[in-house]
């Protein structure tokens, strides 16, 4: 069995949310307070029987725009139901599930489901006196101040088993059956490890002595243990003996022995657990050497904590060591497991997990975290976000918004490249989705030119590794599915016009060469495109992507106008003039040619062509002609040839990273006569004025 969903209802940031959970681990994220610690609280208000299970008054959920007259009349209540489903099945444990939760039945087939509730709330008694106490409040501040003096004494808690309205109260053997570990974030798990007197490993030991062996062999090792301890105990007696008629003469002196004539003495027994207390744990190294463990790394504590942890629960659940007061639904729940931890230890860490719940010793897992290489780990049917949305929680599920048919495969897709650079794209309260490298590097850097801070702002910018936009977007479209995580999105693309021959002048060709002649989409400039409608078709890219999202409210797709072509382009065609472009990534032999170009039209063009390609000498030629027959401006004109040149002369990624150390050292100097005036082309100002609004 497992909890497949918790409903909470005026529990901290919770006004009323459901969540759904899968039967291996769930892995919540999210921004700060976006409620993921508030999320394992209610589980464990429900399902850890021996944690508090009183409210304060700050754990009521207060509406910022609450209906007065609903809380003058109706004492605020708590309510979580956790729902438990389960199957039928002659396998064992599924058996003894049912006979758990068998009290709590709401619904009894195939895969039967179980229901428990907490409440926390106002004796009805109380509830007359409540109203007349509040009826003349008319400020909500007042009315709950009135609660937490006057009421919240007599509040109430009950867990009810099955449908809540016959008030059945849940029985506490049953209860007992469900091991419910909490690890929140600040935790001192040095404390719990630095000896055999902790509570946590001197249970451990007892389970792991003589662990697996025949009943006959441990009886047969406790009696060696005792033959073998009794003669040490006795040598230590013997030792003592003169210390200890000492100390009763001391006893004697001070009075502590005048009531009964009574006087110390020392037990002449030791247990195979009172061992435990002189044993300490400690870290062996390869390298020979042992170090206590409070002198290992906080991380490092971290991950041997949980190992017993682990441990503790695995003999919690055997039959064999615990017989009828073993547990039966083991729940393991972990804040920030990332805590102290190298990325890479993160990775593993949650692989382990994943594979302990497999072998049945973790029936289910709950984490939050805000690591990126732990939601690289799992799969994303495993992740749960929560977003607050203008005061609300909203939750998405990100394994469950591509379609059935999925034809694209956009699942598999998404789950194959969402390494920890990607999982950006889930924790930011916004994203911006750009196609490569040289996007990612620039883009916040222009918004600092546009006058803003990303960073401030929570938007993450994340490349998505080509026009890969729509795979993405599936985690995003709340029009296509009520499981998409509502968070505002901003997909920034090159225009890039393309152009290929059209039928009919492919027929043509085909009769001249005698070969089936088949024409392909190919790059052209932004000056070419519509020339010729007779011989081409044209097409460009960022119009297709946005036609797909014009209905999303929360989805906006944005790129050059008609003049644009890549971003490197359309910096240079808005900064015709600009030096900086010219970053060291630019071949020696190119950029003085460049140099002289920029600003004016290029007397060196001839020499500057001569020094490319063949082939794109022929482009590049053929391009610049186009140029002069286009009715655009003379400036338009001079800009686009910069620009082409330009976009031929660079190496993308290399150039982006140079560029960008030298945009952000420009604007370093902006209060200076130093400092160079850049121009951020208008669709990327756009584009950020969207998303941060």
């Amino acid at each position: 069995m497992y909890i497949s969903k918790i409903k909470i209802k005026n529990f901290r940031n919770f006004k009323e949310k459901e969540v759904e959970f899968t039967e291996g681990v769930n892995v919540i994220i999210g921004h700060n307070n976006a409620g993921k610690t508030n999320l394992l609280k209610a589980l464990a208000l429900v399902l850890d029987f021996q944690g508090a299970k009183r409210l304060v008054i700050d754990d009521f959920q207060k509406s910022p725009t609450p209906d007065i007259d609903d809380l003058k009349n109706n004492p605020p209540k708590v309510t979580i139901e956790v729902v438990i489903k389960g199957r039928h099945d002659t396998n064992n444990i599924d058996n003894e599930d049912l006979v758990t939760v068998s009290n709590w039945l709401t619904k009894l087939d195939a895969e039967y489901e179980a229901l428990l509730t907490y409440e926390f709330f106002l004796p009805e008694k109380e509830v007359e006196k409540y109203k007349e106490a509040v009826k003349d409040i008319n400020d909500n501040k007042v009315i709950w101040k009135a609660i937490e003096h006057d009421f919240l004494r007599y509040y109430v808690y009950r867990i009810w088993g099955g449908k809540p309205e016959n008030q059945n109260q849940a029985d506490s053997e049953s209860l007992q059956k469900i091991d419910f570990q909490f690890l929140d974030a600040i935790r001192d798990v040095e404390r719990d490890m630095f000896s055999g007197k902790s509570t946590l490993l001197r249970d451990v030991m007892n389970y792991f002595l003589d662990h697996e062996e025949e009943d006959e062999i441990k009886k047969q090792n406790k009696d060696k243990f005792r033959q073998e301890i009794t003669p040490i105990v006795q040598t230590v007696h013997t030792r003592l003996q003169k210390g200890k008629e000492q100390i009763q003469t001391y006893a004697q002196d001070t009075g502590a022995s005048f009531h009964g004539n009574a006087k110390p003495d020392f037990d002449g027994s030791i247990s195979e657990q009172d061992i435990f207390t002189a044993l300490r744990l400690i870290i062996r190294y390869e390298v020979g050497i042992d170090i206590p463990v409070s002198h290992n790394g906080l991380g490092y504590n971290n991950l041997v904590f949980m190992s017993l942890l682990l441990a503790k629960m695995q003999s919690d659940t055997s039959k064999d060591y615990k017989g009828s007061n073993a547990k039966v639904f083991s729940i393991l729940s972990i804040e920030e497991p990332e805590a102290h931890l190298h990325p890479s230890m993160q990775y593993k860490f949650l692989k382990f997990l994943d594979k302990n719940k497999g072998d049945n010793k973790v029936r289910q897992i709950f984490v939050t975290t805000h690591s990126t290489h732990i939601t690289s780990a799992v799969q994303l049917d495993d992740i749960i976000c929560m977003h607050n949305e203008n005061g609300e929680t909203v939750v998405g599920y990100p394994g469950k918004v591509f379609p059935d048919d999925d034809p694209k495969n956009s699942k598999k897709y998404v789950q194959r490249f969402l390494d920890a650079t990607k999982s950006d794209i889930l924790f930011a309260q916004k994203v911006i989705l750009v196609e490569g490298l040289a996007e990612q590097l620039l883009i916040p850097t222009l918004a600092k030119y546009a006058g803003h801070s990303l960073e401030d702002n929570h938007i993450a910018v994340v490349n998505v590794g080509g026009r890969y936009f729509e795979h993405f977007l599936h985690l995003f479209d709340t029009q296509k599915s009520s499981y998409a995580i509502n968070k505002k999105v901003v997909c920034i693309t090159d225009r890039d016009p393309v152009r290929k021959k059209t039928q009919t002048e492919n027929i043509l060709a085909t009769e001249e060469t005698g070969h089936d002649e088949k024409s392909l989409f190919t790059k052209c400039f932004p000056f070419e495109y519509g020339l010729d409608s007779g011989q081409y078709e044209y097409k460009f890219n960022g119009e297709a992507v946005k036609n797909n999202y014009n209905d999303a409210e929360n989805i906006e797709v944005y790129f050059a106008d008609e003049k644009g072509k890549t971003l490197e382009y359309d910096l240079a065609f808005s900064n015709p003039s600009l030096n900086l472009l010219l970053t060291d990534s630019i071949g020696s032999k190119t950029k003085p040619y460049l140099r002289k170009m920029i600003g004016k039209r290029p007397e060196l063009l001839d020499e500057f062509i001569a020094g490319l390609r063949k082939k794109d000498q022929e482009n590049l030629k053929t391009a610049i002609n186009s140029v002069d027959i286009t009715r655009w401006t003379e400036d338009d004109r001079k800009n686009a040839i910069i620009a082409a040149l330009y976009l031929k002369a660079i190496s993308k990624g290399e150039n982006a990273l140079d560029l960008s150390v030298a945009l952000e050292e420009n604007l370093s100097k902006k209060a200076t006569s130093e400092y160079q005036d850049f121009q951020v082309p208008q669709y990327i100002k756009d584009a950020i004025e969207w998303i941060r609004k």
